[in-house]
């Protein structure tokens, strides 16, 4: 592993300038810089985990599908981000219980499973790593799982608009069925909810675009939703 690496990893994740100089130099020997195209499976539900990604740059949404072939995002993995649900399998030894898909061009570093368990039993820095980023993602999901049950939709999509809206132009470039896979919910309810919006000139639907002009009223019924 070159001088340049190495600094990546520096510089992206944080527990590095907390390892001793020996599990640095076993990581820079066990891990491996791979790349993925847009749309390149990460993992597919059902994999046996064998390395742990580590994301330097990109996009990963790891999602479920339910019977009836709706989807939800469970999380996205960003720079310096990495996916708890696989060292979870790694540690317990159980199968991918999801998808995980490659949103743009993905630069990573992989870690094998038996380095990834050796090191989680015998270093607390790798242990308060995986268990910060447990508790973070965990504390994820049940946030998602509150949403789902007890939250409007209407609610929910105001919220998904404006948390995601590109506020210098005031636009998303996104279609109705990604936000329902998002939210786990159906493309039509989406479209139903967002032209409801669209006649009370809250937004403005175009193809793969939404244009925001009510904010105010937006964020209102973002919050008569909660709980």
């Amino acid at each position: 592993m070159n001088k340049p690496i190495a600094q990546t990893i520096a510089s992206t994740f944080h527990f590095w300038e907390n390892l001793d100089s020996e599990a640095k130099t076993n990581f820079l020997n066990k891990c491996q810089q791979i790349s993925l195209s847009p749309s390149q499976f990460v993992c597919l539900e059902g994999d046996i985990c064998h390395h742990l990604p580590l994301i330097i740059s990109g996009n990963v949404r790891v999602y479920k599908i339910g019977e009836s072939g709706r989807e939800i995002t469970l999380y996205h993995l960003e720079k310096g981000d990495s996916c708890i649900m696989t060292a979870s399998c790694i540690i317990s030894q159980k199968v991918f219980p999801a998808f995980a898909i490659a949103e743009t061009e993905i630069e990573a570093l992989i870690i094998p499973a038996n380095s990834l368990k050796k090191w989680v039993r015998h270093n607390t820095i790798w242990q308060e790593y995986i268990f910060g980023i447990l508790s973070q993602r965990l504390a994820n999901v049940i946030e998602i799982i509150e949403e789902v049950a007890f939250r409007r939709m209407d609610s929910r999509i105001a919220s998904y608009l404006l948390h995601n809206v590109n506020s210098k132009i005031q636009t998303l470039q996104i279609t109705h069925e990604a936000i329902a896979q998002e939210l786990g919910s159906s493309r039509e309810v989406v479209s139903r909810i967002l032209k409801t919006f669209e006649r009370q000139k809250l937004l403005s639907l175009s193809r793969g675009k939404i244009e925001l002009y009510n904010w105010e009223k937006l964020e209102k019924i973002a919050q008569l939703g909660k709980y």
